[in-house]
């Protein structure tokens, strides 16, 4: 393709990555175990009352996950674009994004329990 790239307006820009969310979601197994912990999260929070810093903190968290997620399905896309054969390279790649995915969830998981446990605490006079 020559000459300078077609100029993005920001409508394209919103659609496109609209379009990105739902092409990461799609097919991906991984989104229904983290869309269905995030649900309890959000359940668990309503219950324990947390605070407005709280809620901000595993809010957050979920985001930093799902984010995570999301660039794990590009790279595994992107690696199926280039090449359908198992190669180290792309396979280091893959379990790299993969690491990080679960980097994500277990500080997310810390971060949980942690207020969890402390509003639970709280609700049930276990301490003040």
């Amino acid at each position: 393709m020559d000459g300078p790239l077609p100029e993005r307006y920001w409508v394209n820009k919103f659609r496109n990555a609209f379009r990105g969310v739902k092409a990461g979601v799609r097919g991906q197994s991984s989104f229904f175990v983290h869309f269905f912990m995030t649900a309890a999260v959000i359940a668990a929070a309503v219950i324990l009352d947390v605070s407005l810093t709280q809620w901000c903190l595993l809010l957050l968290c979920v985001t930093i996950v799902l984010t995570a997620e999301m660039f794990n399905s590009a790279l595994e896309s992107m690696a199926k674009a280039i090449t359908g054969n198992l190669d180290p390279h792309l396979e280091n790649s893959l379990d790299i994004g993969s690491g990080a995915v679960l980097l994500a969830s277990v500080g997310a998981a810390v971060v949980g329990s942690i207020i969890f446990l402390a509003r639970l605490g709280v609700m049930l006079s276990w301490w003040t």
